[in-house]
């Protein structure tokens, strides 16, 4: 059963998804610092000064806090900055998402048109000979 479980893991596919995973969550983390500290003070010094951390709805009459903090510690508010800024993050990630997937077809598609310009290698001599004497040998 040990030998069987290492089979499974020295499997390319199981290691090819483990690295995938791994660097899929480094690549979120960068992502979602570049929202937080770069493209949203950005929006919100262009808007005015927008904080989307601190956007909320109370859900009670008691919360009377102005910052999501302590509002959450009065009572139940709807807050749905956050959800906004999760929502620019996944764009952002899908639109760097959609350029990787593009520069890779891209390549793809030179590659394959190479491949086409590229004239075929005249097959071996012998190989050249033997399918001759094959076709006249047909032929009778």
């Amino acid at each position: 059963m040990i030998k069987e479980f290492q089979e499974f893991i020295a499997k390319g596919n199981v290691m090819d998804l483990a690295v995938g995973v791994i660097i899929g969550g480094a690549f979120g983390l960068i992502v979602s610092s570049l929202v937080d500290d770069i493209i949203m003070p950005i929006v919100g010094a262009i808007f005015g000064g927008f904080d989307f951390s601190n956007y909320f709805l109370p859900l009670s009459s008691e919360v009377t806090a102005s910052t999501l903090d302590a509002a959450r510690e009065q009572g139940a508010v709807f807050a749905y900055g956050n959800f906004i800024t999760v929502v620019i993050n996944f764009v952002i990630l899908a639109w760097i998402i959609f350029l990787m997937v593009k520069m890779v077809n891209n390549m793809r598609r030179r590659l394959e048109r190479e491949k086409e310009a590229a004239p075929a290698a005249p097959p071996p001599p012998d190989v050249q000979l033997l399918t001759e004497i094959r076709d006249l040998l047909a032929r009778k």
